[in-house]
């Protein structure tokens, strides 16, 4: 799958991009008809510790998932995504099979 990474505001490190690379590979396992996915990282300005945004917009036929956490860390953020898209995949997959 083709993972597009952009992050507003600063550089992220290869680490961080190998790290999601990763965690968005393993939906394939849920749904295997997944185009690309897009990443977008920010870091709001704010006095509270969650501070970190990231939204992530997967794109499968029939329509695009998208999904949007704040946490403390990247990684935290990243993890609580995969695992929401990973819910609405399954979802859309009983969906797809109930009607075949």
């Amino acid at each position: 799958m083709k993972v597009n990474v952009q992050s507003v505001n600063f550089n992220a490190d290869q680490k961080l991009i190998d790290f999601i690379q990763k965690r968005l590979d393993k939906l394939e396992t849920y749904y295997g008809k997944i185009v690309y996915a897009d990443v977008f990282l920010k870091v709001q300005n704010t006095s509270g510790k969650e501070n970190k945004i990231t939204e992530v917009l997967l794109s499968i036929p029939g329509g695009d998932l998208m999904v949007k956490k704040t946490c403390k860390k990247f990684e935290e953020c990243v993890d609580e995504c995969v695992s929401a898209l990973q819910r609405q995949l399954v979802k859309r997959k009983e969906k797809l099979s109930a009607h075949v």
